[in-house]
């Protein structure tokens, strides 16, 4: 499975092909999936381009990107910059009225226990994201819950292309024995790098401006899609 993660927690300086409101959202994930993405993340904002859990602007994105893409999962982050009170964050969570199919926990952050049951309440997938070198890992195995997620996100932060494949390793080795899908993905300039290996691992992956501006070759991403494309490249022998 190839995820298109849309746009991130990124200004709209960082480029001008990063989709911000509804309307940019659904056309961007229109174009993903066309290009062959299977499943869409992606972080709902504000007026003010900021990322939000609002009900209103959660419901607005979500069914926004349904309609471009019917039948395709759409999930959501619940990161704690938007709000760093886990309770604030699960009551909003508690508040929403258009529910995305999925949505991340980060379980390096305090309180993801809080914002993961708020979504079990609520009938929502969980996306584990376990980021490489902070505790997040243990923590999410000790919950008792945790075979209860859609599945983890092996988040690789080492940006450096040469380091990030031990990384890798370290990072696969945490989950050895973890029954629940494994998506495993880099951001910067190892981003592409971890897509291989996970395509050559047979793991569920995912590329986007979210985790690159750029493609394989260094160019500017002209949009979601063109990584997609890029993406799928890699599965040519």
């Amino acid at each position: 499975m190839l995820q298109v993660c849309l746009n991130g927690a990124l200004p709209r300086s960082a480029s001008d092909h990063l989709p911000f409101t509804p309307a940019e959202l659904a056309e961007s994930a229109r174009a993903a999936v066309e290009a062959g993405a299977q499943d869409v993340h992606l972080h709902p904002k504000d007026p003010q381009d900021q990322d939000t859990l609002s009900p209103e602007h959660v419901g607005a994105a979500v069914e926004a990107v349904r309609a471009a893409v019917p039948g395709v999962p759409v999930g959501v982050t619940t990161g704690d910059w938007i709000d760093p009170s886990p309770h604030r964050r699960a009551d909003l969570i508690r508040s929403w009225t258009v529910l995305p199919d999925h949505a991340s926990v980060n379980w390096h952050e305090d309180g993801a226990e809080i914002v993961a049951q708020a979504l079990l309440d609520k009938g929502v997938g969980i996306e584990a994201g376990l980021f490489s070198g902070t505790v997040g890992t243990k923590k999410f195995l000790d919950w008792p819950h945790a075979r209860l997620v859609t599945r983890v996100l092996a988040e690789i932060t080492d940006e450096d292309p040469m380091t990030a494949p031990a990384t890798v390793e370290t990072a696969l080795e945490e989950l050895e024995g973890f029954d629940r899908p494994v998506l495993l993905h880099g951001e910067g300039d190892a981003a592409w790098e971890v897509l291989r290996i996970a395509l050559a691992r047979g793991l569920d992956t995912r590329i986007g401006l979210e985790d690159t501006l750029v493609l394989p070759g260094g160019d500017p991403a002209t949009g979601n899609f063109a990584l997609v494309r890029a993406a799928f490249a890699y599965r040519v022998p």
